[in-house]
């Protein structure tokens, strides 16, 4: 007589976690509102589902260590909220998620390492945040040599600060009633003027610019050469690449371009690291870029443990299916 309500209660579990495994596919592809919508949930019932996923999956995991790091922060409301993220360059995953964005953030992740997992890190791309450089420094044996700045952050401090000089230029210019400079802006900053977004007439105009004796222009052809200390395959001739554009950029008399060659010598060695282990964050913006997705299609974020909870059943690369 009790071989019924077993059987019955047995098929009832098998079906829930069927229902579970589909839900859990939907939501990979949609808002938790949409997919509790689509299959009669309630959204505390779809958002349920998210947090037993992501909690089967981090149990799973096992070990956070990896050997080429990408560290990174990404805000989830605006006035400065942020979360920070360890990424694993070569799985193209998110590791750790912690609250804010201070030394203390990154702490946690390391503290969750063994000394030998620990001393295994192999290199970690990063800006120039100085608490996350702190927490490396007392946290990986030989971490300052294993810090990468990352060359697309050098770079746009360098782009930055072409810029500036083409803004002064073009108001200086204005006041003489010389428009050359009006609306050539994104001339400036693409770099490929072979590239089908521009017209014929937009290089003839842009090759008349570059080579005219304008501010602007020395300071596009600083920024072009700059782009060439990455191209060197060991350190020794690239810091001596830019000791000659360092002098050059002071010969310039372009403040901002003197200012942020100020700035990259300071920081130079972990620049220059990356010649040693030819990491970026390349992989890491990518992963932003797919959470900025997410934040935007489920109209952000209010709650901050549901927002790490998004970023690790989205880009954790989890096993998150119920057993059956």
């Amino acid at each position: 007589m009790r071989t019924v309500p077993v059987a019955w209660a047995a098929a009832h579990s098998r079906f829930t976690l069927l229902f579970e495994r589909l839900a859990i596919a939907w939501l990979k592809e949609a808002t938790p509102a949409a997919v509790a919508r689509r299959l009669g949930l309630s959204w505390e019932e779809a958002n349920g589902i998210v947090e037993r996923a992501v909690q089967r999956g981090l149990a799973r995991r096992g070990s956070v260590a990896g050997c080429r790091l990408g560290i990174d922060e990404h805000s989830y409301l605006r006035h400065f909220q942020f979360v920070t993220m360890v990424v694993d360059l070569t799985e193209q995953t998110v590791l750790h998620v912690a609250d804010d964005r201070t030394a203390e953030s990154l702490a946690g992740y390391f503290a969750s390492l063994s000394l030998e997992e620990r001393a295994a890190i192999e290199a970690m791309a990063m800006d120039r945040w100085d608490p996350y450089r702190k927490t490396v420094r007392d946290y990986v044996p030989d971490g300052a040599s294993k810090i990468v700045f990352d060359k697309f952050h050098v770079m746009r401090h360098v782009i930055e600060a072409m810029d500036q000089v083409r803004r002064r230029e073009q108001r200086e210019l204005r006041a003489r009633g010389d428009r050359r400079l009006t609306g050539t802006k994104f001339l400036w900053l693409k770099t490929d003027v072979g590239r089908r977004d521009f017209t014929a007439a937009s290089r003839r105009q842009f090759r008349a610019l570059r080579h005219s004796t304008l501010k602007s222009a020395r300071a596009w052809a600083l920024k072009e050469a700059f782009r060439h200390i990455w191209d060197y395959r060991s350190i020794p001739p690239a810091r001596a690449f830019f000791d000659r554009w360092q002098a050059w950029a002071i010969r310039s008399r372009l403040r901002p371009m003197i200012h942020v060659a100020g700035i990259i010598r300071r920081h130079l060695e972990n620049i220059l690291n990356y010649l040693n282990h030819r990491i970026t964050n390349a992989v890491t913006e990518g992963l932003n870029a797919k959470i900025q997705w997410i934040k935007y299609s489920s109209r952000g974020f209010r709650n901050r443990e549901r927002f790490k909870l998004a970023i690790y059943f989205h880009c954790g690369g989890l096993n998150l299916d119920p057993q059956l």
